[in-house]
């Protein structure tokens, strides 16, 4: 995509540090070394508090002004190496709750569109699909972490994801300067269903079968940002409810993404399940497979790995579980070397 003026959000990247730290004093620092985690580039932070005049002075604007432009000065060689890639966000939980974090998570987007990337976002949407149920008298109900489906509730699910959230961050991301286009799974059959295994206890709950990406190619030659619901339909047009990550790991595979970035409410993998300072930053699909059979991975993290391995097994370069509470998770994944979750590679 040329790219002659910078978008405005392009501010953001000023808060970035490393990993979760947002000390207003820091600036992010991008230089060369041998660090396999982003292509051999790796992410120091320098204090600059000593160095800036008093915030009131006319000196601490043009040193404020400098930061900024250093930040995105030495982002430069993250942006060569993506440019033109495309990047498959699957976006959800608190990310999607907090009003603040959904305009990080949006703003990150068109920025990442912004300098060449070519994002594609696919979203559930639990939260406002559990508000609407109740709104009918429905108790919502899930099972091994997947939302039973009965005829009331797939009829909800569809109105909701494909009807109110879908064009809700449509609307988002035109805002911040973008263009989106709002698809579901069944548009120009994008993702075909099959039921479930467990569709006696599940309901109208699917898996993919099929995807047919020819609808999303002239969208994203054309710079615009796919914004996928997960509702498909099958061969006899049935709409399913599909789990947003497992037809983010699809839609990936499918256009080739150079990445895979799942928004979660955890920090990543973690080493000990019981000791939260234990992130493994990066793993790769044998590690992360031992890891399971060891069940230091488990609970609802398993169909996440899961979806990251089936989608490096079919041509994904790296799959990504970030955690998307933190702000400009995206960013910190892409466009530094520390990241923010756990990478996994083939």
């Amino acid at each position: 995509m040329p790219l002659t003026k910078l978008h405005p959000s392009l501010a953001a990247a000023s808060t970035l540090t490393p990993k979760h730290s947002l000390n207003a004093n820091r600036v992010v620092a991008l230089t060369p070394s041998a660090s396999h985690r982003s292509g051999g580039l790796r992410v120091s932070a320098a204090s600059v508090a000593a160095a800036q005049p008093t915030p009131a002075s006319p000196a601490a604007g043009a040193a404020a002004a400098l930061s900024r432009v250093d930040v995105l000065s030495e982002a430069l060689p993250f942006i060569q190496r993506f440019k033109g890639k495309t990047v498959v966000v699957k976006y959800g939980g608190a990310a999607m709750k907090s009003p603040e974090l959904q305009a990080s998570v949006i703003r990150d987007l068109v920025l990442l569109s912004c300098v060449g990337l070519r994002p594609i976002l696919v979203h559930g949407g639990g939260p406002e699909i559990n508000s609407w149920l109740a709104r009918v008298g429905v108790e919502p109900q899930f099972r091994n972490g997947l939302r039973v489906t009965d005829a009331v509730t797939m009829e909800v699910v569809e109105m909701v994801l494909v009807g109110k959230v879908n064009k809700q961050l449509v609307s988002l991301i035109s805002l911040a300067g973008a263009t989106a286009v709002g698809l579901c799974g069944k548009d120009a059959r994008l993702l075909t269903a099959r039921p479930s295994p467990d569709a006696a206890s599940l309901g109208f709950v699917g898996e993919v079968t099929r995807v047919d990406p020819a609808v999303l190619h002239p969208i994203i030659a054309s710079g615009h940002i796919p914004v996928i619901a997960t509702v498909a339909a099958d061969e006899a047009g049935q709409a399913y409810n599909i789990n947003a990550d497992t037809a983010a790991g699809e839609i990936a595979a499918a256009v080739g993404a150079e990445k895979l970035l799942l928004l979660t409410d955890v920090s990543g993998i973690l080493a000990d399940r019981d000791d939260p300072g234990s992130l493994v930053r990066e793993v790769d699909v044998a590690g992360v497979r031992r890891m399971v059979a060891e069940e230091k991975v488990g609970g609802g993290m398993i169909p996440k790995v899961e979806c990251c391995i089936r989608a490096i097994a079919q041509g994904v370069r790296t799959a990504s579980i970030i955690d998307g509470r933190v702000p400009h998770s995206l960013l910190l994944e892409i466009l530094t070397d520390e990241g923010t979750g756990t990478m996994i590679t083939g």
